[in-house]
């Protein structure tokens, strides 16, 4: 099934609610882009933070372990992706635009 949407003036796009509630992603998920090697297409991913409001519904963490210490012990990815995450938070919550850099 193919779908279309249009890129909006500021790069934005919806997914469909359709492709949405087939692959599971749900609000504050934080979805990767990575360009494959066509140059053409890209693949979304959802990235899968530990310590995030649904992880942290799951499993609490221990109240001994520090933020530094979580946060060291995630891997580079996982790094990556929480701090993509909280900077996307962090603009919003200083109302400013967030968007992909050029």
């Amino acid at each position: 099934m193919t779908m279309y949407r249009i890129l909006g003036k500021r790069g934005r796009i919806t997914i469909p609610l359709e492709i949405r509630q087939r692959m599971g992603f749900s609000r504050d998920d934080v979805l990767s882009f990575t360009e494959n090697a066509d140059g053409k297409s890209i693949t979304v991913t959802c990235e899968k933070i530990p310590g995030s409001r649904k992880e942290a519904a799951a499993k609490e963490q221990p109240a001994e372990s520090s933020l530094f210490d979580y946060l060291n012990s995630l891997s580079p990815e996982q790094q990556s992706a929480a701090l993509v995450h909280l900077s996307v938070r962090l603009a919003r919550r200083q109302g400013g635009d967030v968007h992909a850099g050029a």
